[in-house]
């Protein structure tokens, strides 16, 4: 078997538009039967990505209402260094609406990057009864 890399399918430069908000490699125990990483585990990642910059607004709880959208592009492996992007796309009363972009940088193509997934998540402020609140201006 040959060390060679592996040719990546869609290489794409890193976003200059979105703030690196975390960086997490996958490991053994969160594949899937097929051998990938479980698209949960993935979901879980992105959610916690997600929060980074709406939590500098809200300055107090939150909680994710939303997944307004979560596209899987190509699968996450064991090894696999993924590079989680983030911007905030709407602000509103109570609410914070942001995307996440997830990089993979694969384990023998190390400084080369696909996009495997990507989502947009809205979080709310709430206080500490856990209802809505209105995010500090």
């Amino acid at each position: 078997m040959s060390n060679a890399p592996l040719p990546l399918i869609n290489p794409v430069p890193l976003p200059l538009d979105k703030e690196l908000v975390l960086k997490v490699i996958p490991m053994p125990a969160d594949t899937n039967g097929n051998g990938d990483i479980f698209g949960g585990w993935v979901m879980a990642q992105v959610d916690l990505a997600g929060s980074v910059l709406p939590a500098r607004h809200v300055q107090g709880r939150m909680a994710t209402v939303a997944v307004n959208e979560f596209i899987f592009k190509q699968p996450v492996r064991v090894g696999d260094i993924l590079s989680f992007f983030s911007s905030v796309t709407r602000v509103g009363r109570t609410s914070i609406t942001v995307q996440v972009e997830v990089y993979a940088e694969r384990f023998r193509s190390q400084g080369q990057y696909v996009k495997v997934t990507e989502a947009s998540l809205t979080y709310v402020a709430i206080d500490d009864e856990g209802r809505p609140r209105p995010i500090p201006r």
